[in-house]
């Protein structure tokens, strides 16, 4: 479990944990969300089938429900008197800004589902180095 969310947190390579995930920076908005097509220390498949990442959707719908619930919980929960509107404002904002987070790290948990952390292969890369 560790491995995995050294992974998701520091978004490296599921495999490795050595290896960039994406292109860029997560707000780069230029290339946003483009997955390398392979891992640069252990060369690992990133993409291991065209439309491999429509599946990380759900991930990403889950993760957007789970920032609108703690909001929503936590200005209820510790503010007696919000308005709606507030609330909604508050709520937009956030979410504008963290799509592209979102976005990222419903891609790299998704990766990590289904690429397994691979000790040997870790190790082989760190004797490498």
């Amino acid at each position: 479990m560790i491995p995995k969310l050294y992974s998701i947190f520091k978004l490296r390579c599921p495999k490795c944990l050595k290896g960039q995930f994406f292109e860029s920076s997560v707000y780069d908005l230029k290339k946003l969300g483009n997955v390398l097509d392979e891992c640069p220390n252990c060369k690992v498949n990133y993409i291991p089938e065209p439309g491999f990442y429509f599946g990380a959707m759900y991930i990403s719908y889950a993760l957007g429900v789970g920032v609108f619930v703690a909001i929503w919980a936590g200005a209820n929960w510790f503010f007696e008197e919000v308005s709606v509107w507030v609330q909604i404002s508050i709520l937009t904002f956030l979410i504008i800004v963290l799509s592209p987070l979102i976005f990222a790290l419903s891609k790299i948990i998704y990766a990590n589902i289904f690429i397994h952390f691979d000790k040997k292969t870790s190790e082989r890369m760190a004797e490498d180095d």
